[in-house]
């Protein structure tokens, strides 16, 4: 695992600087740029290099949903985004990267569309030329192949793990997003598999289910209003993401409740700021930079050898356990 004074020597700040960024110190004035340095720099050290083979350069098209500041207050995309520039580079593809509002006409053998997108963006990048993929947005339904993320099964391994720690009491921190233009609600698949998993164990409470942008500051304001008011507490808590886990930890801790001897967390994605947070993370992971990577040699392969029918790909999960759970396992 890279060290924290390893990222301040390539991002040329102090280690200091370094873990304040990422634990998510509202206090430090730092900017912009410094910031998204110091993560991207994070995530890249955990990459495998790959040696570039000379070949026919291929050209794609990536259209990101989320903005610079978008990825950085949650650094799920930034990993991927990462994973497939590298493979991109890895495999001599010039890689195009546009924003859904201002699409050029540029001639390219396949777009990847990372993130989530409605109807109406959906038959805008069907216009574009070359073969479409969706990444962690399966849309089946319309007919495009995607890779996406099986949650299911990572809400399953969170729910096993707080059950075998003799948890009744069982909260989750879901996430709320909505799409760019039409302001369309996203439904967080986390939130549904939860429901129902924990409604067949009989103990699924209403009460116990927050929510908040994806983001830390989202999750600390849930978590803190929650604790303000709640007239019991729960003592396990699942974020369906880092960032949200990661706010909620700062209002347990603020509140003056201990981590996990109060209330348990295991957060959902495994982005490298997990590790380097107080208490260290337990999360499910999510093997991003290889989903990126994995993105970039589907679309080659269908636009080589086209598919009679459009496909799903779904990425499967595991659990890490540091220690904001009671149960602590090295990674």
């Amino acid at each position: 695992m890279a060290t924290i004074r390893d990222i301040a020597e390539q991002a040329g700040v102090s280690p200091a600087t370094v873990s304040r960024v990422l634990n998510y110190d509202a206090e430090l004035s730092v900017g912009q740029e410094t910031k998204q340095r110091i993560f991207e720099i994070a995530e890249s050290l955990n990459y495998t290099k790959h040696k570039n083979k000379k070949r026919e350069q291929m050209t794609l098209r990536l259209v990101q949903w989320y903005d610079d500041e978008e990825e950085l207050a949650d650094l799920y995309y930034l990993a991927i985004r990462l994973g497939i520039e590298k493979q991109a580079e890895a495999l001599n593809i010039r890689l195009l990267k546009e924003s859904l509002n201002q699409l050029s006409e540029t001639i390219v053998s396949g777009t990847i569309a990372l993130g989530k997108f409605d109807p109406r963006q959906i038959r805008r990048l069907e216009k574009l030329e070359g073969k479409l993929l969706f990444v962690d947005s399966n849309q089946s339904n319309f007919h495009h192949d995607a890779v996406v993320v099986d949650f299911d099964q990572g809400v399953e391994l969170v729910i096993d793990q707080f059950i075998k720690e003799q948890h009744q009491e069982i909260a989750i921190l879901s996430g709320i997003e909505y799409t760019k233009e039409s302001n369309y609600q996203i439904a967080d698949p986390r939130l549904q598999a939860f429901k129902e998993r924990l409604t067949r164990l009989k103990l699924y409470q209403e009460e116990y289910h927050l929510e908040g942008d994806f983001t830390v500051d989202g999750g600390f304001r849930a978590m803190q209003t929650f604790l303000e008011s709640a007239e019991k507490r729960p003592t396990a808590l699942f974020a369906a993401s880092d960032a949200l886990a990661i706010g909620a930890i700062r209002a347990i801790k603020e509140s003056g409740l201990k981590i996990p001897e109060d209330i348990s967390v295991i957060g959902f994605n495994d982005v490298s700021v997990a590790k380097y947070v107080s208490p260290a993370l337990s999360t499910i992971r999510v093997y991003t930079e290889w989903m990126g990577e994995l993105a970039v040699t589907t679309l080659v392969d269908l636009i080589k050898e086209p598919a009679p029918i459009s496909k799903r790909i779904v990425i499967g999960t595991e659990l890490v356990l540091r220690e904001s759970t009671l149960t602590k396992t090295t990674d």
